[in-house]
């Protein structure tokens, strides 16, 4: 079975949009520094392009968590892969994700990262699916609301692929 990429979200259109979050935080985190933790393997592409954009102190971590394997729905088991290497005690954190889908996965990793007593929590999404949603999460900063379509690139990847397209594309299988 082949696929075909359909652009959806122009690199222009992520870029101007990544900008945009990083001076919204900036804004919101005046004068305090922030703590990124990255979702791997997804999350890297976006967090690397919005911490260039955030004007406050940045600090960053990176972990690996699992709900989908090589399928293109989640299984809803969620897996801690790679854990963070940093405590988060005091600290102003950022999840940052590629994609919120079913919430399954960043309502578990919310809550577990809440435990480890963090000044504050907040959510950054590239992209959101609503539609998909089954566990409710509050996302703080969003890029894009998107269909319900399986979509790729910008780290984003279908069976590992496509992950280093620079814009979003949609799988379309033939």
């Amino acid at each position: 079975m082949a696929e075909k990429i359909r652009v959806l979200l122009t690199e222009e259109a992520v870029d101007a949009r990544i900008r945009e979050i990083g001076e919204q935080i900036s804004r919101d985190y005046a004068g305090r520094r922030v703590h990124l933790v990255c979702v791997l393997k997804g999350g890297s592409f976006f967090m690397c392009e919005l911490a260039k954009r955030i004007t406050v102190p940045v600090s960053m971590d990176f972990m690996s968590v699992s709900s989908y394997g090589s399928e293109t729905k989640s299984s809803g088991v969620v897996r801690i892969v790679k854990d963070l290497d940093e405590p988060l005690k005091d600290k102003d954190v950022i999840i940052v994700e590629d994609i919120v889908d079913s919430g399954r996965t960043l309502s578990y990793l919310i809550d577990m990262l809440k435990d480890r007593k963090p000044a504050s929590v907040a959510l950054c999404t590239l992209l959101d699916k609503p539609d998909r949603r089954v566990v409710n999460v509050a996302v703080d900063y969003t890029g894009f609301r998107i269909p319900d379509e399986f979509v790729v690139g910008y780290g984003l990847d279908y069976d590992q692929k496509y992950r280093n397209l620079p814009y979003i594309g949609i799988v379309e299988l033939d």
